[in-house]
């Protein structure tokens, strides 16, 4: 699952810093995030730092691009080379 930010963003600059993935980038109105890049931070954090930090909780799921853990861990496995084990959760079940 691909997160998205809705339009209700403030534009705070506070989530682009905090995505280990650069998948978060300042569109024409608000931050976008590029579902190619987004891994949910599955690989790196055990919850979405963009959601974390997110002032105005603007940051859901994007139904558009729904991804299991494993599919999530594969995407993360093919952004950084990482070819190690999955964590645990990130497996399929």
């Amino acid at each position: 699952m691909a997160l998205m930010i809705t339009e209700e963003c403030i534009n705070c600059d506070v989530c682009e810093p905090e995505c280990p993935n650069h998948a978060i980038y300042l569109g024409e109105a608000t931050y976008e995030i590029a579902p190619d890049k987004c891994t949910e931070c599955v690989g790196h954090f055990d919850e979405p730092q963009c959601v974390q930090i997110c002032p105005v909780a603007c940051i859901p799921v994007n139904p558009q691009h729904v991804e299991s853990r494993e599919t999530l861990w594969q995407k993360y496995q093919r952004l950084t080379g990482d070819t190690a084990g999955a964590p645990a959760g990130a497996r399929a079940e």
